[in-house]
Protein backbone atom coordinates (compact mmCIF):
# COMPACT_ATOMS: atom_id res chain seq x y z
CA UNK A 1 0.00 0.00 0.00
CA UNK A 2 3.01 2.31 0.35
CA UNK A 3 2.75 5.30 -1.96
CA UNK A 4 -0.88 4.65 -2.88
CA UNK A 5 -2.70 6.46 -0.10
CA UNK A 6 -2.51 8.20 3.23
CA UNK A 7 -4.56 5.65 5.16
CA UNK A 8 -6.82 2.67 4.73
CA UNK A 9 -9.94 1.04 6.10
CA UNK A 10 -10.76 -2.67 6.22
CA UNK A 11 -14.14 -3.91 7.44
CA UNK A 12 -15.03 -7.55 8.08
CA UNK A 13 -17.92 -9.36 9.70
CA UNK A 14 -15.33 -11.71 11.20
CA UNK A 15 -12.19 -10.86 13.14
CA UNK A 16 -8.58 -9.91 12.44
CA UNK A 17 -5.52 -11.93 13.37
CA UNK A 18 -2.86 -10.53 15.66
CA UNK A 19 -0.55 -10.27 12.62
CA UNK A 20 -3.15 -8.23 10.73
CA UNK A 21 -3.57 -5.87 13.68
CA UNK A 22 0.20 -5.49 13.95
CA UNK A 23 0.58 -4.79 10.22
CA UNK A 24 -2.19 -2.18 10.36
CA UNK A 25 -0.12 -0.13 12.81
CA UNK A 26 3.36 -0.93 11.46
CA UNK A 27 5.89 1.88 11.77
CA UNK A 28 6.45 3.63 8.44
CA UNK A 29 3.34 2.26 6.73
CA UNK A 30 0.16 4.24 6.14
CA UNK A 31 -2.25 3.57 9.02
CA UNK A 32 -5.08 1.14 8.37
CA UNK A 33 -8.23 1.24 10.48
CA UNK A 34 -9.59 -2.25 11.14
CA UNK A 35 -13.27 -2.72 11.95
CA UNK A 36 -14.18 -6.27 12.96
CA UNK A 37 -17.66 -7.76 13.19
CA UNK A 38 -18.17 -6.82 16.83
CA UNK A 39 -17.16 -3.19 16.27
CA UNK A 40 -19.26 -3.07 13.09
CA UNK A 41 -22.34 -4.12 15.08
CA UNK A 42 -21.67 -1.44 17.68
CA UNK A 43 -21.29 1.24 14.99
CA UNK A 44 -24.46 0.17 13.18
CA UNK A 45 -26.39 0.28 16.46
CA UNK A 46 -24.91 3.66 17.50
CA UNK A 47 -25.88 5.26 14.20
CA UNK A 48 -29.17 3.40 13.69
CA UNK A 49 -28.09 2.00 10.33
CA UNK A 50 -30.07 -1.06 9.30
CA UNK A 51 -30.61 -2.32 12.85
CA UNK A 52 -33.29 -1.98 15.50
CA UNK A 53 -32.91 -2.53 19.23
CA UNK A 54 -35.56 -4.60 20.99
CA UNK A 55 -35.56 -4.51 24.79
CA UNK A 56 -36.53 -7.80 26.44
CA UNK A 57 -37.49 -8.42 30.04
CA UNK A 58 -36.25 -11.58 31.76
CA UNK A 59 -38.00 -13.05 34.79
CA UNK A 60 -36.19 -15.30 37.27
CA UNK A 61 -38.25 -17.94 39.09
CA UNK A 62 -36.95 -19.39 42.36
CA UNK A 63 -38.28 -22.45 44.19
CA UNK A 64 -39.81 -21.87 47.63
CA UNK A 65 -38.67 -25.09 49.30
CA UNK A 66 -40.73 -24.36 52.43
CA UNK A 67 -43.95 -24.50 50.42
CA UNK A 68 -43.21 -28.00 49.18
CA UNK A 69 -42.33 -29.38 52.65
CA UNK A 70 -46.05 -29.50 53.54
CA UNK A 71 -47.32 -31.01 50.27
Amino acid sequence: MAGRGDSGLLITTGSFTADARQEATREGAPPIDLIDGERLCVLLKEHGLGVRTVVRQIEDVEIDAGFFEHV
